[in-house]
């Protein structure tokens, strides 16, 4: 029978990038075979990477998905981001993985991405259709900047001239500018930024593994200044904690300020895994609203319908009143025309 996890392999040991040693932690039951590192840097403290080499890399996305797309490329499996509302924790339970600090610290990096990007974009069976990066956790996450996979995956992308959107919280997509843009004279490229709120003690408290809001706006001017249309995924939005009007003014404004092409609110949305894990942060941090969650989220993983019909006019009123007129806007554009903001991807629509 086939299981989630039979698209991966352990890769040769040749080698890693930068000064790795190699990890004591047992490898999970589902991993026999991959290669475990760690990384004595302060950023990487705690922290191990699973080694493998995939059978796959683009995946095609099950018809039952909520989205707007068909498929994807992930080259990790965790993230170090840390966000305890995290849609894809789960995820990592068909590892063998736990839901909780395993999905923060114990990252799984698919080393030959690129490779096998550039391999299945050639195959005469791919038709070009576009592909949605940062969908499941975010490929511009601390790991990243040390394995160097997204040059290659976006060069292959470009080589072959096809299409794909990028969702992030990471600011290191701006060391891929120069690539992004020439993919960009070739085929339409998608990037869209994720921030929720500007608020920075509840940044630091629930998004502890991420660029600051203000650095990601900053990166939104920087991309949207070299000519992209960047959308901005007002995402999510926490009940109680960013969704007062004062909030949401302030991140509103601060989204049009750094130059974004629209903002789309979406409300928190809490599947299992994930639910179970920000169910305890809210609990430690902030018990007094435990009760209202229980009402919110009494019949399944999403707010009521009201609430969310609510937010999005709230967010729509405060995008007039800045001056940020595209509101939920994601059309296709070329340069010299920007290119697109992403579709919302399950990241767009699950947060």
């Amino acid at each position: 029978m086939a299981m989630r996890w039979d698209n991966l392999a352990a890769p040769p040991d040749e080698g890693v990038p930068g000064r790795a040693a190699p990890a004591t932690p047992p490898l999970p039951l589902a991993l026999p075979g991959a290669v475990a590192r760690t990384f004595d840097t302060p950023g990487f403290a705690g922290m191990t990477f699973y080694e493998v080499q995939a059978k796959s890399i683009i995946n095609k996305v099950p018809g039952a998905s909520r989205v707007p797309f068909q498929w994807t490329i992930n080259p990790y499996r965790g993230c170090s981001h840390a966000c305890v509302y995290c849609y894809a924790r789960n995820t990592h339970t068909y590892l063998d993985l736990d839901a909780g600090a395993d999905f923060d610290r114990k990252v799984i990096v698919k080393v030959n991405a690129g490779e096998l990007a550039r391999r299945e974009l050639a195959a005469p069976r791919w038709r070009g259709a576009p592909v949605a990066m940062g969908t499941n956790v975010d490929c511009y996450q601390r790991a990243e900047g040390r394995y160097q996979l997204m040059p290659q995956i976006i060069a292959a992308l470009r080589d072959f001239a096809n299409p794909f959107s990028i969702l992030t919280k990471g600011t290191l997509i701006l060391r891929d500018l120069p690539l992004l843009r020439q993919a960009a004279e070739v085929t339409r490229v998608g990037v869209a930024y994720s921030v929720g709120f500007v608020d920075e003690h509840l940044w630091r408290t629930v998004e502890p593994g991420t660029p600051s809001p203000r650095r990601r706006l900053d990166a939104v001017r920087a991309l949207a200044d070299a000519g992209f249309d960047v959308g901005v995924l007002m995402a999510p939005i926490l009940p109680g904690l960013s969704d007062d009007d004062a909030s949401i003014d302030a991140t509103v404004a601060a989204i049009a300020a750094a130059g974004a092409s629209s903002v789309t609110p979406l409300a928190l949305h809490l599947r299992p895994g994930a639910r179970e894990w920000y169910a305890r942060w809210l609990g430690r941090e902030f018990p007094h609203l435990v009760p209202r969650y229980r009402e919110l989220y009494r019949s399944g993983a999403y707010a009521p319908q009201p609430y969310q019909r609510e937010l999005t006019a709230r967010v729509r009123i405060a995008a007039r009143r800045h001056g940020l007129h595209g509101g939920e806007r994601g059309d296709d554009r070329r340069p010299p025309d920007p290119p697109p903001a992403p579709p919302p991807a399950e990241q767009l629509t699950l947060l």
